[in-house]
């Protein structure tokens, strides 16, 4: 099997990349990504001798119709995961143009290729897969009880998350108008490595190491369920595996936090390894909340447990140790992933909050 895996240079994207080497011994994977500042190479310089034989990397832009279908048809794929995507909140404020253009037509160029390639005197070819990796925050914004399943009806509140239905919804109207073999999964919030610094977890471990103020929205009440990524990962080898055309599967961690509790729970950990008292919550300085910010998400994923026999397995106290160690081991890797646009970015969000 061959197996294209858009975004590969991303956070998970390249968790993704890891774990399938391992697991699937007989796999070839090509991974695909434009390389904006949140994909980076270096989260694949971990890949091992044995691992580049079964693995290469293209630079293209799942927008440049012509390179999506150049790389289907001339590395004869049968499974694409696509991970590509616009994928922070903030930024979609700031410029929303951009994730449509990523998130609805890059998924769309991805799906007009399949169509073209994977259909031969009118039948699709037997193996062929589609696989969507989508977000929690296409349903919405739930109240204080209440999980999503996958019958809520979408509601999305941000442009990334609008951006992100409607190419849910692309996928969904390429299997009921065309047959295109597809899967769809929605998720819960990922942590672990290679996490790009704009999102929660690695701000805050990065911002508490340098003394630097840790900001969080409003009172920071906000509710998350967090999902190891190597657990995500699982999941959606499960579902390219196993998963009936299709189906749309939601994965999450039943391992609910509001903000706050996060961020004290960093400091406690980081303060506890490093020994470093002026790791406190002074640090912590409340801003403007964000604009169109949903209070709460909450991930009903027994129909993967029962569908596919997929449960988390990391437990929140393991997984937030080990994801801090990963950043305190890995210190490098931050600083050269941290470019001036994201200094440009991070100033321009914060700073007159």
């Amino acid at each position: 099997m061959k197996l294209l895996v858009t975004g590969a240079a991303g956070f998970i994207g390249s968790n993704f990349v890891y774990y399938m080497l391992q697991s699937q011994p007989e796999l070839m994977l090509i991974g695909f990504d434009s390389l904006t500042y949140a994909g980076n190479l270096e989260n694949l310089a971990a890949l091992q001798a044995e691992d580049k034989k079964r693995f290469h990397f293209i630079k293209a832009d799942i927008t440049d119709a012509a390179a999506v279908a150049k790389v289907i048809e001339e590395e004869a794929i049968d499974v694409v995961v696509n991970f590509a995507a616009e994928s922070h909140v903030d930024r979609s404020i700031h410029d929303p143009q951009v994730f449509l253009r990523t998130n609805v037509l890059g998924t769309q160029t991805l799906l007009d290729a399949c169509r073209q390639l994977w259909r031969k005197d009118g039948q699709w070819v037997a193996g062929k897969k589609f696989v969507q990796v989508s977000t929690d925050e296409v349903y919405g914004s739930l109240g204080p009880t209440g999980e999503f399943t996958e019958s809520t009806p979408i509601d999305p509140h941000s442009p990334y998350s609008a951006s992100k239905a409607g190419a849910d919804l692309l996928v969904r109207a390429y299997h009921d108008t065309f047959g295109m073999p597809i899967a769809i999964t929605r998720c819960s919030n990922n942590y672990g490595p290679y996490q790009f610094p704009e999102k929660l977890i690695p701000l805050m471990i990065h911002n508490a190491l340098q003394h630097r103020d840790l900001p969080v929205y409003g009172d920071g009440r906000q509710v998350r369920d967090w999902l190891h990524v190597s657990d995500h990962c699982r999941a959606i080898e499960a579902v390219l595996m196993r998963a009936e055309s299709g189906s749309v599967y939601n994965i999450g961690g039943r391992n609910e936090w509001e903000n706050i509790a996060i961020v004290n729970k960093i400091i406690e950990i980081l303060r506890d390894k490093t020994q470093d008292q002026d790791i406190n919550d002074g640090l912590i300085r409340h801003v403007e909340d964000r604009l169109g910010h949903d209070r709460r998400y909450a991930i009903d994923a027994s129909h993967i447990q029962h569908d596919l026999g997929w449960e988390p397995s990391i437990g929140f106290a393991e997984g937030i140790e080990g994801t801090i160690q990963w950043y305190l081991d890995h210190r490098q890797w931050t600083e050269n992933v941290i470019s001036g646009e994201y200094q440009r970015f991070y100033e321009a969000n914060y700073a007159h909050r």
